[in-house]
């Protein structure tokens, strides 16, 4: 049975699609550049001229924001054993327990594939509006989905594909309906893009089920491994950014792996600037201030916001930065330990201090649930930002980013080795005016002992101070300030729950 389904002509970016095309058991919706339109707008797609473009303030303003790894992917993964997102690819390797579990459980792989996870991926308990009052209570001021992920399905209502959260599993527009309530409760609109990798993801499964071409639209087109991506794939891979851009109109979008220069990446530099280009005249046509966060230092010399994945900067750093990382696992599973409230407050202010923004990910259960027990965390950021807020939103980096023993080692997938904070540990921020400086003890230090800020010392060129107070404490501190540093003595009972944050007014 043929279907027949109309495109969305993007007359207001600088990639077209084709106006019709049919989706038939054999082939593959088809799509193309229109060339004549690539170089319009302010930003031509070089490196060049993408690298006039400026990180928006809302983004510097806002330091944390919640995203969502969910999807078909869930179903399977859940209650499964470890690797979570890659239980589309590792289902298809025989000496991985992903295969074996899921031969136990759905099937064949020959006749039981990840088509058939799909169908079984039914949300039936998701409220877009649900998820974005926990956002905005956790103190989120950026959210939004993983709008597709590697395994090449897209989480809202696409021309471009069949393998949409539309036309199958959930039968709806799971990024339109959180687009709406996200903007409703006040946050920016973000969606975030890991297809890039579909490519490389899928290539095990050749052996088994996704060699029958008619699967090729979430599959990708069967080849060998390593084997560099069609035109077409690429072709796909921008034009469903630019659906996601056009349709939901996101103020931040983000990418995984896939635009690196190795041999296993896939989206070629041609492709990476174009996307940049097409966002960046899109907002600008729009009025819109946008950012694109990626993982990749050959990229940010030029252009955007540079991503660390579960690690973050060891340094104060003079661009803007974000750090992507979990409570938890990526994706739901249930066997999974989550992190604490404490330890991710205490992350978010090292990476404040530094420069940075925290992108902070959860993994609802596959009917759309999302876990009591993250909820709780979440919910405890969200206690110390109302008491502590000043100290993070709006702020910028004072001279040095802190003081004490504990340092992280910087670069992605380093917050493995991170160890725990002490009350010896202080971050700073301040506000934009330069007027207040806030000072985080990272531990509770003890009722009535005294913290030294040793960067704070009495020393020629150093900062008049006029009065110190601690964030959610009403009584008067004891505070003195010589060259060994500016002391301050503790009250009796902590203002909050994990870090404590210092107001220091400064005179003009």
């Amino acid at each position: 049975m043929k279907r027949t389904i109309r495109f969305i002509v993007f007359s207001s970016l600088s990639f077209a699609i084709l106006a019709t095309s049919r989706f038939t058991s054999e082939s593959a919706p088809t799509v193309c550049f229109a060339n004549e339109a690539v170089g319009g707008g302010r930003f031509k797609p070089t490196w060049k001229s993408l690298a006039k473009h400026e990180t928006p303030d809302w983004f510097r303003d806002a330091k944390f924001g919640i995203y969502t790894h969910w999807g078909p992917v869930t179903v399977g993964a859940e209650d499964g054993p470890g690797g979570v997102q890659w239980y589309g690819c590792n289902m298809y390797k025989p000496n991985s327990p992903t295969f074996k579990y899921h031969r136990k459980r759905f099937g064949d792989q020959h006749q039981v594939g990840y088509k058939d996870i799909v169908s079984l991926f039914k949300a039936e308990k998701f409220d877009a509006e649900g998820w974005a009052k926990l956002f905005a209570a956790s103190g989120a001021k950026f959210a939004g989905p993983v709008a597709i992920h590697h395994d090449n399905f897209a989480m809202w209502d696409s021309a471009l594909t069949e393998w949409d959260s539309m036309d199958k599993g959930p039968k709806r527009d799971i990024t339109g309906e959180l687009e709406k309530a996200i903007r409703k409760h006040g946050m920016k609109f973000i969606a975030t893009f890991h297809h890039g990798f579909s490519w490389r993801y899928f290539e095990p499964s050749y052996k088994y089920d996704g060699a029958d071409p008619k699967y090729a639209g979430l599959y990708c087109q069967a080849h060998e491994p390593d084997a560099p991506p069609t035109k077409e794939f690429m072709n796909q891979w921008l034009g469903k950014v630019n659906e996601v851009v056009k349709k939901y109109q996101p103020d931040l979008i983000w990418f995984d792996f896939g635009l690196g220069n190795e041999k296993r990446n896939c989206i070629t530099p041609e492709y990476q600037q174009r996307m940049f280009a097409d966002y960046y005249n899109w907002a600008a046509r729009n009025n819109r201030q946008v950012g694109v966060a990626h993982k990749h230092r050959h990229i940010h010399a030029h252009t955007g916001i540079l991503d660390f994945e579960r690690g973050r900067e060891d340094k104060l750093v003079p661009y803007p930065w974000l750090t992507d990382t979990s409570v938890g696992p990526w994706f739901c599973q249930k066997s999974s330990p989550y992190k604490s409230a404490d330890q991710l407050v205490d992350v978010l202010v090292d990476i404040v201090s530094k420069n940075g923004c925290m992108l902070l990910n959860v993994g609802p259960a596959a009917d759309g649930t999302i876990p009591l027990e993250a909820q709780q965390l979440m919910l405890g950021i969200g206690r110390w930002l109302k008491v502590n807020d000043k100290a993070i939103y709006n702020t910028r980096p004072w001279q040095t980013f802190g003081e004490g023993p504990t340092r992280n080692i910087g670069g992605g997938f380093s917050e493995r080795k991170d160890k725990p904070f002490t009350s010896e540990d202080i971050r700073f921020t301040c506000s934009k005016d330069g007027k207040t400086i806030y000072a985080v003890v990272l531990d509770w230090p003890g009722a009535g002992t005294t913290v030294t800020i040793q960067s704070l010392a009495d020393k020629p060129g150093a900062v008049d101070i006029t009065d110190v107070k601690l964030l959610g404490h009403n009584g008067k501190l004891s505070w003195k300030r010589n060259q060994v540093g500016l002391k301050i003595q503790m009250p009796s009972k902590k203002p909050c729950e994990y870090a404590f944050v210092f107001k220091i007014t400064c005179s003009e």
